[in-house]
């Protein structure tokens, strides 16, 4: 509910203004200790990346309520945000976008770990399930960088608004695609925010998504095996029938204003 989230925003908020906050029957304030500040920004940055990787890899429509409160404590404390997109492109590479090259005396475990991939007693976590973490992160940046905190003041920028966005699909369309995980990541973009890149950059926009079609698709198939053609059909069929249409639909979850009355 839209009155929780409001509840939500302004326990975190009070945190790293330097109130106290009551939580677990506790009293604590960020002023309690000279790093209180600085290990809250860390530890609060890392929290919104796992929940991409993990509630919004299941629930695809948690990204929104995560983000909204993101993007409004990134806008009154920007160290948050810093910190968030030093965690997120750790974590995430492709959120840079950027897939790491292997150096020379690098271990296949460490690359695998650069790669994003989890490694514990040098078993990797298998394919599916590193998909899907990718999923989630890419999934909470795009819904990031197109909301506003409703209650903020809205003199200033977005924090680290749409034209991160354009420019992310900008560098991605410019990198040689990787098999599975390329196709994956522009689909769950533009399923997050074709619509809001659509209204805010027009002829700009469909150049690019016939760009996509036209050239990048045809170079994603070149580097997908048979086993691996399931995102791939996907982004076709998404791509194709949002050029059909001259539309691309809001997603799914996107909160409208009637959200914040509940």
């Amino acid at each position: 509910a839209g009155s929780k989230l409001r509840e939500v925003f302004d326990k975190i908020n009070n945190l790293l203004s330097g109130k106290p906050v009551q939580t677990e029957g506790q009293t604590v304030s960020v002023t309690q200790h000279p790093q209180g500040l600085e290990f809250v920004c860390y530890k609060l940055a890392e929290k919104f990346v796992k929940h991409g990787e993990g509630e919004v890899s299941f629930h695809h429509d948690s990204a929104f309520p995560i983000a909204v409160v993101l993007s409004g404590i990134w806008e009154l404390h920007p160290r948050v945000g810093d910190i968030f997109l030093a965690h997120l492109h750790k974590k995430c590479p492709y959120s840079v976008p950027f897939y790491p090259a292997r150096k020379e005396g690098t271990s296949v475990e460490e690359y695998q770990r650069m790669l994003g991939y989890e490694v514990h007693d040098s078993k990797v976590e298998e394919q599916d399930h590193f998909l899907k973490r990718m999923s989630g992160m890419i999934r909470l940046y795009a819904a990031i960088i197109q909301l506003r905190w409703p209650y903020g003041n809205k003199q200033g920028a977005h924090p680290h608004g749409l034209s991160y966005g354009w420019r992310w699909l900008a560098q991605m369309l410019n990198l040689e695609p990787l098999a599975d995980v390329t196709a994956m990541l522009l689909l769950d973009f533009l399923e997050v925010c074709g619509n809001a890149l659509m209204k805010q950059y027009g002829i700009q926009f469909w150049k690019t998504m016939f760009f996509i079609q036209k050239s990048y698709i045809p170079r994603i198939e070149a580097v997908t095996s048979s086993g691996q053609m399931g995102c791939l059909s996907r982004l076709k069929n998404f791509v194709q029938k949002c050029l059909q249409a001259e539309e691309i639909p809001l997603p799914k979850g996107i909160l409208t204003p009637s959200f914040w009355r509940t």
